[in-house]
């Protein structure tokens, strides 16, 4: 989604409702991918300080990822607040500033709210908080029941401390 914001640049104190939707490809980030089946909705406003733009708005909506346990599809919703400032290709900005620079009159939304959404995701989503997740053994869907693999065997790294956790016990 782009945004003509020709009638608030020459304004200071100038705004504008943001009311439309960002659409977002899928993306894979740290591992995992995120994927979005409709756009996002994007709905705020921008203001003219006077030395930039500002925008702040809320972007809601829906993406599709794995769940960290089992694997499985899961739908998570989305929620997270925009807050730019937004500079002028040209203009002045101080270099401690944390800007976005846009060409023209043009703001796209799309990628401004990309970039928030990736600075917004959390490391690891569950399909529910008890998932069993997968057996390390045979890779079953422990949600789904006991598979029947062991799971008393113990990890070779760790059988010299199970030797004195079983000394202590005797």
């Amino acid at each position: 989604m782009t945004i003509d914001v020709s009638a608030i640049l020459k304004e200071t104190g100038g705004k504008m409702d943001v009311d439309g939707e960002a659409a977002l490809s899928d993306t894979e980030f740290l591992g995992e991918t995120y994927r979005f089946t409709a756009p996002l909705k994007i709905k705020g406003h921008i203001s003219n300080n006077g030395k930039s733009l500002i925008l702040n708005a809320v972007c809601e909506g829906e993406m599709i990822t794995e769940c960290a346990r089992c694997m499985k599809d899961i739908t998570v919703p989305i929620n997270f607040l925009i807050d730019e400032n937004l500079v002028r290709a040209g203009e002045e900005a101080s270099e401690d500033d944390d800007v976005i620079v846009f060409e023209d009159t043009q703001i796209d939304l799309d990628d401004i709210a990309a970039a928030c959404f990736l600075m917004n995701i959390e490391g690891r989503y569950l399909c529910r908080d008890d998932c069993k997740g997968l057996c390390p053994e045979c890779g079953a869907d422990l949600n789904e029941g006991d598979c029947g693999c062991r799971t008393d065997t113990i990890d070779p790294r760790w059988s010299a401390l199970a030797d004195i956790i079983n000394k202590d016990k005797q």
